[in-house]
């Protein structure tokens, strides 16, 4: 192991603390961080590097102090969230080129991740929503197609970094799954209203749907199973909509 150190701060989560160390970030986990859920982070990055995408490359898993930490290659750059935010007269490019590579993304198959519908059961589950909602949403997410496409599960500006050279890298693979590409849209347009812009997440699920020559229509059936699913760890302040769009929004 490296002798890591672990005083440049990228972000920091209730459970987590993201390092850069010269070319190397170390994501620390917390004291009862579960040790199948660092290997399973660390497997996804492994999985999506063996892809074509510009992914980091996994350097290791380790312990420092005890604790577990997944380390990989740093990669220099500014995300597109940034640079949305800094140009707004280039937000359409932006995000045009922001919904290419989700599409790109999605012309790889994989078998080597988690099922993204048996995930979402999981956490459908485990909502708090009454038997009624869950009996419903569960017959929905029953009844969809299912997908073995390379879902990302937390696809937004802010895990796009684009470098000097002007490549995409796409970052933190912790949630990703095999699934339904139009399940894993649902999730980027939920996360955009989420930060309050909705007319940001309108126009990025009218131009996912014109690229991917998907029905809106379809991409919408899964927003109330997408919603519902991510209840469990919501914050107070995101439940409001989220609950909206898991019991409200009515389906054929």
């Amino acid at each position: 192991m490296d002798n890591y150190k672990l005083e440049k701060i990228i972000a920091k989560r209730a459970a987590k603390t993201i390092y850069r160390d010269g070319d190397k970030v170390i994501k620390l986990m917390g004291e009862e961080y579960p040790a199948p859920d660092v290997l399973s982070e660390a497997h996804n990055l492994a999985v999506a590097g063996e892809t074509a995408l510009k992914v980091p490359r996994l350097v290791e898993v380790t312990k420092i102090n005890g604790k577990w930490a997944v380390v990989w290659e740093y990669v220099d750059g500014t995300t597109l969230a940034e640079l949305m935010e800094k140009n707004k007269d280039m937000e359409q490019q932006y995000l045009e080129r922001f919904v290419d590579i989700q599409i790109d993304m999605h012309r790889h198959s994989t078998t080597r991740l988690p099922s993204l519908t048996e995930k979402m059961e999981r956490k459908v589950k485990a909502s708090g929503l009454d038997a009624t909602a869950r009996y419903e949403i569960l017959g929905r997410l029953a009844s969809m197609p299912k997908h073995s496409k390379l879902c990302h599960g937390d696809f937004n500006p802010s895990n796009i970094v684009i470098t000097g050279a002007d490549e995409a890298y796409i970052i933190d693979w912790s949630h990703a799954a095999q699934g339904n590409a139009s399940a894993d849209a649902a999730q980027t347009y939920l996360l955009f209203r989420l930060t309050g812009n909705a007319v940001l997440a309108d126009k990025y699920l009218a131009l996912f749907c014109k690229k991917s020559d998907t029905a809106k229509q379809y991409v919408e059936k899964w927003l109330s199973i997408v919603a519902a699913s991510q209840l469990m760890k919501a914050k107070p302040e995101e439940k409001e909509l989220l609950l909206h769009w898991a019991n409200v929004v009515e389906y054929e």
